[in-house]
């Protein structure tokens, strides 16, 4: 049985990236199902992102995997967080001042693995016992 992964990328979240990194420790190395829950109930503003991008994994390793995934095996195998582009803005001050601020977005990285799902093997029908008994007979004749 073989092991396929696949990742998201999501650029841009409106959100320090330890106040994302946070989330992103909450759902680390557990199963797809489980970190849906986890996180669709966790009342922060980055769960939101996470969700997508967990979200957004798990559907690139069912479509685009050339084999069948078994869904109840999916992971997640590494989630991190790093800082994104910084916008440079000024907020008005007292006596004609502007003064310099930074709205500091995050880079999120999510990638699944799932094992492939197992096809299972139809067994051959057994002769019920009547059958067998005259097929016996007329080979005895």
């Amino acid at each position: 049985m073989a092991t396929y992964f696949a990742h998201a990328y999501e650029k841009g979240i409106d959100s320090l990236p330890r106040k994302t990194s946070i989330v992103a420790s909450l759902v680390r190395d557990r199963y797809v199902a489980d970190a849906v829950v986890i996180l669709e109930n966790t009342p922060r503003r980055a769960a939101r992102a996470v969700l997508k991008a967990v979200e957004s994994a798990n559907a690139n390793l069912l479509n685009n995997s050339k084999v069948s995934i078994d869904p109840k095996t999916i992971r997640i195998a590494r989630i991190f967080v790093t800082s994104g582009t910084r916008m440079r803005r000024y907020v008005p001050a007292s006596r004609g001042r502007a003064l310099p601020y930074e709205k500091i977005s995050s880079n999120l990285f999510v990638e699944v693995a799932g094992e492939e799902k197992v096809k299972k093997v139809a067994d051959k029908p057994a002769e019920k016992p009547e059958k067998a008994k005259a097929a016996a007979k007329k080979e005895n004749k």
